[in-house]
């Protein structure tokens, strides 16, 4: 399988670094608030010039040395996160409950698979000629489906444009893996898992009505 070229993976890696620091930005303040179209377009702004600086200058430069690049269903995701924010969708969730499970299981099955406790080879056959592109296309379908439907489609919009650009570019590193998970969206992904699973059991809880008191006898 051919590799991107290395002049387009420093491009890419610079605006998904820009993308997925804007939405940090912007998913930090809705903690405070509902966002703004001007901290949203701050929020881009400042990111941009703070990954676009050159050499070390750069922020991109030192993510790059931690986690590599983003992938592209991260990249995904942070535009569908700047686009509620800009539209003032305050309830909007990139990374709805079955979906993002579904990213911290594959992403469990990898870890264990990379660090030894299973030997799968999942991604070093993610680099391969056949299983690579059939799967790519497999989830591309999958998405498709879903997108047809009425529920997920941001998401599944989100895995469709992960798959076509690595079909059409291998970016960002020619490895299926590397273009639908990466170590950052899978700890949001452990974390939305957990904030939207306590956020059902709370309300879960409030909506069981109470049991009134036997009268006294």
């Amino acid at each position: 399988m051919s590799l991107p070229d290395l002049a387009w993976q420093m491009i890419y890696a610079r605006l998904a670094w820009t993308l997925v620091l804007a939405a940090t930005a912007v998913g930090l303040w809705s903690w405070w608030r509902v966002p703004s179209r001007g901290v949203v377009a701050a929020a881009f702004g400042l990111s941009a010039v703070a990954v676009w600086l050159p050499g070390p200058a750069s922020v991109a430069h030192w993510l790059g040395l931690a986690f590599q690049m983003p992938s592209g269903l991260l990249t995904a995701c942070c535009v569908l996160t700047l686009g509620a924010g800009w539209l003032r969708q305050a309830s909007f969730k990139a990374l709805p409950l079955p979906f993002a499970m579904v990213l911290v299981v594959v992403g469990l099955v990898l870890y264990l698979d990379s660090s030894g406790w299973l030997s799968l080879g999942l991604y070093a056959s993610a680099f391969g000629p056949r299983g690579a592109p059939w799967a790519g296309v497999l989830l591309g379908l999958l998405a498709a489906g879903v997108f047809a439907g009425r529920r997920h489609r941001a998401t599944a919009a989100a895995v469709l444009f992960s798959t076509t650009l690595f079909a059409l570019t291998r970016l960002p590193t020619g490895n299926l893996c590397d273009a639908l998970l990466d170590p950052l969206l899978w700890f949001w992904a452990i974390a939305s898992s957990i904030v939207q699973v306590r956020v059902r059991r709370r309300e879960r809880r409030l909506s069981i009505p109470a049991v009134p008191a036997a009268a006294a006898p």
